[in-house]
């Protein structure tokens, strides 16, 4: 069974309650970065693009686009995270989880995958780049 990016983002809201967007999205990429390198597959299909606050899946943002905090999301299921999937979420969020939207964006931006979609454009200059699951892989894999 294949999860969606609203999947994991509703799964992630449930076990850490209202969090800010920027948050929520570091957390679904931090996800999707360590379940390429622990269970060698994706999370989810949707693409992740290097935005200027950090990686960002357009996907999500579509739907919490001018929200500051998010609670809950109603597009996704919690009941299919099972298995390595719910482990590897887990593990993100025991590591991560208490850190804030800030601090995950600026820890993204010292880390190649989102500096090489950047490549030639300053921190704060508008990109819709996407972070290859390859880059990912190659990255969190070696460290």
């Amino acid at each position: 069974m294949s999860l969606s990016a609203h999947d994991v983002a509703a799964y992630i809201l449930k076990k850490q309650g209202e969090m800010s967007a920027m948050k929520l999205q570091k957390l679904v990429y931090y996800s999707q970065a360590w379940s390429l390198v622990w269970d060698e597959k994706p999370l989810f299909k949707a693409k992740i693009e290097a935005w200027a606050n950090g990686p960002v899946v357009p996907l999500l943002y579509q739907k919490h686009r001018g929200q500051f905090s998010v609670k809950t999301w109603p597009d996704g299921s919690t009941p299919k995270v099972t298995g390595e999937a719910k482990k590897t979420i887990d593990s993100v969020l025991a590591f991560y989880g208490d850190k804030t939207g800030h601090w995950l964006s600026e820890l993204t931006h010292k880390e190649h995958p989102w500096r090489d979609a950047r490549s030639g454009l300053s921190d704060d200059d508008r990109c819709n780049r996407e972070i290859t699951l390859a880059a990912m892989a190659e990255y969190y894999g070696s460290l």
